[in-house]
Order: C-alpha cells, then structure tokens, then sequence
C-alpha cells in the first residue's frame, strides 16, 4: 500500500481554499453547545448516544436503527468494507476520487479495480460500472476532485443492475448538488448512503459522519464498529448544527454562488473549468499548476494541485462570494 498523506500543517490563518472545508466556520450555535458542554466531569464519562441518535435521526428522515454515527466519514467507509468485503473480494472505485476508498479495501485485502472518468470531459463512466463485477461499489456523489455529479436515475440504474453488490453513495457534498437518494435505502438493500459534519456543517475537526442503510444492514454493521468511535463533544456539536437550518442554508447557498463566479471568472481567464455539482471547481493549469499553487500560497491562498490524478489539473473550494473574487484577483496577477 501507498500511506496516506494527510495535508501540510500550517493552514490556519490563510484563505483555506484547498480541502473543501467550511470557509468561514461552524454555526455559533455549534461553539455554544461546546461550551456548555465541555467541564472537567464530562471529560471523565465514555461517550453517550441516545439523546443525539434520535434527534440525528428525525433530521436525516430514518429511523435511529436506519443509522451508524461516524468517525467522519472515514469510519463509515471503514465499517462498511469491514462487514461485507472478505480478503480477495473486488472492489469497485472510480478514478480519481476519494483515497480512502482505496484505503481501506486494501486495509481488507480487497483486489481494487479502478473505472476512470472519462478522458477529457471527466463525466461518469456509467456503461463500465454497470458492466463491473464486484462485492462493493463505492461511489462519490458529487464525486472528488472531478466535481462530477450523477442523478437518482443513473444510481438506480446501479442499484438495479448489482443487487448482490454493496452500493456506497458517498454523499458528503450533498448540500451544494441536492441530489440525494437517502430516502431509496428501504426500497433497496444493498444500498448504503454516508453524509459528513466536515463541509456545510464547519465541523471538520471534530471527525463526525453518518452511515445510513436498511435495520438489517445497520445491525450487521454495529458489530464491525468500536461502541465509542464517537467522541462526545462531536456528538453535542452535531446535535447543535442540525439545529441551526438558516446557518446551513446560508452557507451553502453562498458556497453555490461562489462557484458560478469561479467557473465564470476562469472563463474570463481563458482557463478551463470542469461543471460541478460541489462546493470546488477543478480547473486546467497546465503545466503551470504546481507554479499556480505556490504562488497563491505566497499570496496566502491555499488551493490544491491535482495534477498528480489529472494532468495539469487544481482544485479551488468555493467558500463565500469575497473569498472567490480574492482567489480570482491573485490568480489574475500571475496568469
């Protein structure tokens, strides 16, 4: 296996456009309930869910049994290969897209079979995945770094084709694409549907997801899972953050925004810009991309190379409106 390499230190403080995390931060109803929470005794007592499930529950529209709380996203992906992929078993992930769905299937001993974008345009490849044979699909929807987004249609096409397969939508940018087929995972039970408290909730440091399936799944799946990967305080966060629906909707109507003016200021550039349904645009650099990322970085901007995936190729998060035209301004003096 190839380690992981997780993002430089050194990161706050600059214009965080390089990980599609909240740009401005959680809701100040988040900080409120940590700090109500956070005393010398709560620190001594082993996480507690039954208030949380429930109301986590009720938000998303399941049923507390529907339902696992995370570790982020990452133990979602973790538990889920962990109970239905055997060493030796295929999985199926797109190129590019998420590291750890690799990661983790190799964790299993699982052979990975990667189906790329298409060449050029960067769309789904649906006719090979429909083709595919595999124990496991796993699915970004919008997809990282490409942007790229799929309907409800093509997922049942999926669904319909692989009923003996472990389908994984990975929906952890659904509040910038809308798309979302959270409320399909009785009507299919191989089926299974991840969101994360790390982009529109602000919540990134605190490490919280759900993983979202049929009750039958669900409990196969707890069996796999450490009973406290959840820490407390990220337990009361995200409890406070579903309650705040005006904070994320201002959010992501603004990060929607944003994006329109990065993909329409690119253009104005003469730079090529991927279509998005998420909270990033990945545009073409060229050979000038790893020289567009640390120029911007001595700018204080932080954006990302993708260039080692897609040649040529970096990625800017979209965070509010005056974050964009920031970005855009210091690209333009070096372009």
């Amino acid at each position: 296996m190839a380690p992981y390499k997780p993002p430089a230190d050194g990161r706050l403080g600059k214009l965080r456009l390089d990980f599609n995390e909240n740009t401005v931060g959680a809701s100040p109803a988040v900080v409120a309930a940590l700090q109500r929470a956070l005393t010398a005794e709560s620190l001594t007592v082993y996480p507690e869910y039954s208030e949380a499930r429930p109301k986590l529950a009720r938000y998303f529209g399941v049923s507390p049994e529907e339902m696992l709380l995370s570790n982020g996203t990452d133990e979602a992906i973790q538990v889920l290969v962990n109970t239905y992929v055997d060493d030796g078993d295929e999985v199926v992930v797109l190129h590019p897209s998420y590291a750890m769905y690799r990661f983790y299937s190799e964790v299993a001993g699982a052979t990975v079979r990667e189906i790329s974008y298409r060449a050029g345009t960067l769309e789904f490849p649906l006719a090979e995945v429909l083709a595919a044979k595999a124990r496991a699909i796993l699915i970004s929807n919008p997809n990282n770094p490409t942007g790229t987004g799929i309907g409800r249609e093509t997922i049942q096409q999926i669904l319909e084709a692989h009923p003996e397969t472990v389908v994984l939508i990975d929906e952890a940018y659904f509040e910038f694409s809308g798309v979302t087929v959270l409320d399909w995972i009785r009507r299919y039970s191989n089926l299974f549907v991840s969101r994360t408290f790390s982009k529109v909730y602000g919540m990134a440091a605190m490490r919280m997801g759900c993983l979202f399936s049929n009750a039958e799944n669900a409990a196969w799946m707890r069996k796999a899972q450490s009973p406290y990967s959840v820490n407390a305080l990220a337990v009361v966060a995200a409890a406070a953050a579903v309650d705040d629906a005006d904070y994320i909707a201002h959010y992501a109507s603004e990060a929607i925004a944003a994006r329109a003016d990065l993909q329409a200021g690119l253009a104005t550039l003469g730079i090529r810009a991927f279509p998005s349904a998420a909270n990033f645009v990945l545009f073409e650099a060229g050979a000038r991309a790893i020289e567009v990322r640390d120029k911007l970085r001595d700018a204080g901007v932080l954006v990302r190379d993708r260039s080692y995936e897609i040649a040529g190729c970096v990625r800017v998060t979209a965070g509010t409106r005056a974050q964009a035209a920031r970005f855009l301004e210091e690209l333009r003096k070096l372009w």
